[in-house]
């Protein structure tokens, strides 16, 4: 994974970026996640750092896709709903 400079407000925003040695993006690659465990590791990640949204709002995010991928694991595949 390469060194990032967070001068890029479209492939490099700062909230992910600023300093941090990796961006998110290259840790779910690296990692082979899926969908939902990825967005759970960007809410994480940026958590109380992008403007106009809070810290709360972004780990109740990240815990929205952790309960997603729970609910992708189970025998019958679907919701409670």
């Amino acid at each position: 994974m390469e060194e990032i400079k967070p001068d890029d407000i479209i492939s490099h925003p700062s909230h992910y970026c600023e300093g941090r040695k990796y961006e998110p993006k290259d840790v779910i690659a690296d990692w082979d996640l899926d969908f939902f465990l990825g967005s759970a590791i960007k809410y994480i990640s940026r958590a109380g750092r992008k403007p106009g949204n809070s810290k709360e709002q972004d780990l109740r995010k990240a815990i929205q896709y952790l309960e997603f991928e729970i609910e992708k694991e189970k025998p019958d595949g679907c919701s409670d709903r």
